[in-house]
């Protein structure tokens, strides 16, 4: 009995789908098109940038303060009648005075006011030509200088500029550091500069250096306490002759002669260095 009955409901529900297929119904609701992708991102975006335009028409952007740093609280706090500290613990470097930024200023104007060719370091005045008693004597454009380095002279040396400046090279690099433990040194003894004469004085010789201011003799040095090494004392034991030896390396590049004690009996008591040019090389005896 339900067998038949489960066979008469599945051609009951056969027939109804073969007649709706027959007569489909007059009219069908079209299908709705499915929006572009692109055209949703772009009014999405669109919106976000005019709320973000609302929201910014209403609020004034301004950068967020900076919170005050540990340092500055502790130096705030640090009671007025603490002595002062020391660099290797202070919070702040302190302040240089301004009298001594104007001492200093001052200072450094006046150098560069009384310096001579074109280096700060130069001190002295301009002499300008200096003719020679004899031919080959005389300097072009020569230089009065006083100190080298900070370094003064005993006195006054003409010479030419690029003398001085092999002067002022050989005291930087050479003379103030031989002598820093020393020293320092703050003088040099000038035994001569320019002169007008043949070398070592000899009838028939050659112009001397000297006569061409290119040439400076240095007899001694004198360091800040008031101690003078000379050359002719200082050479005879160490550690003065150590020392002095070092420095007449020193002279030795900058300068293309540098003749001490040693070379010949006439520089025994005083360093001769010039800036003469030597085919072979400096010559440093």
């Amino acid at each position: 009995m339900m067998r038949r009955g489960g066979i008469a409901l599945l051609g009951a529900m056969a027939l109804v789908a073969t007649t709706s297929a027959a007569n489909p119904p007059g009219t069908s609701l079209p299908p709705k098109t499915r929006p572009d992708a692109g055209d949703n991102l772009v009014a999405a975006a669109s919106a976000r940038v005019e709320d973000t335009a609302a929201t910014l028409a209403g609020a004034t952007l301004r950068p967020e303060i900076r919170p005050v740093s540990r340092q500055v609280l502790q130096a705030a706090v640090r009671p007025a009648d603490l002595p002062g500290l020391g660099p290797d613990v202070s919070l702040f470097p302190f302040l240089r005075p301004e009298e001594v930024e104007q001492k200093a200023f001052f200072k450094k104007r006046r150098l560069r006011k009384g310096s001579v060719c074109g280096n700060i370091e130069i001190q002295g005045k301009s002499a300008g030509k200096v003719p020679g008693r004899i031919k080959g004597c005389g300097i072009e454009d020569a230089v009065e200088v006083t100190s080298i380095s900070g370094v003064r002279l005993s006195r006054p040396s003409l010479m030419d500029c690029g003398t001085a400046e092999a002067l002022n090279q050989w005291v930087e690099r050479s003379v103030k550091p031989t002598f820093r433990r020393r020293g320092p040194v703050v003088e040099l003894k000038v035994a001569a500069h320019y002169a007008c004469r043949t070398r070592n004085n000899q009838k028939g010789a050659r112009i001397s250096e000297h006569g061409k201011g290119r040439a400076i003799d240095i007899s001694a040095f004198v360091m800040m306490d008031g101690e003078v090494l000379t050359v002719l004392e200082g050479w005879k034991r160490d550690p003065s002759r150590k020392l002095l030896r070092k420095v007449r390396k020193g002279a030795c590049g900058p300068f293309g002669t540098v003749l001490g004690p040693g070379s010949d009996g006439y520089h025994r008591d005083h360093f001769h260095v010039d800036t003469a040019r030597h085919r072979g090389g400096p010559v440093c005896r």
